[in-house]
């Protein structure tokens, strides 16, 4: 059985960081996709980072140079460094495996 655990969310003040983790269980971590989604209130689930098996990474315009998805492949961890952060990054954060797999979510709140 395929588990996802995400942690790292939080509170955090706008230009401040987080860094969200995606613990996996039941499947070989480094033979897949990995990527990070969000979902803001009222608004659809959107493709934040992705990151292939082969280390290509693609990532949101809104978030290309604040935000870093990687992976502890030893691990079987996978990370997004989120900095300078903004309200608009306001939402919960979603990993995804495989492209069939997902954690629960953890909550970004970005605030003064």
């Amino acid at each position: 059985q395929v588990q996802l655990v995400e942690s790292g969310g939080g509170l955090v003040q706008p230009g401040g960081s987080l860094r969200l983790s995606c613990t996996a269980s039941g499947i070989i971590f480094g033979d897949s996709v990995m990527e990070w989604y969000r979902q803001a209130p009222g608004k659809q689930r959107e493709l934040v980072a992705g990151l292939a098996s082969d280390g290509t990474t693609t990532y949101k315009d809104s978030v290309k140079g604040r935000f870093t998805i990687s992976r502890d492949n030893a691990g079987n961890t996978g990370y997004l460094q989120m900095t300078n952060l903004k309200p608009e990054d306001t939402a919960v954060y979603y990993c995804s495996v495989a492209y069939i797999y997902w954690g629960q979510g953890t909550q970004v709140t970005v605030s003064s």
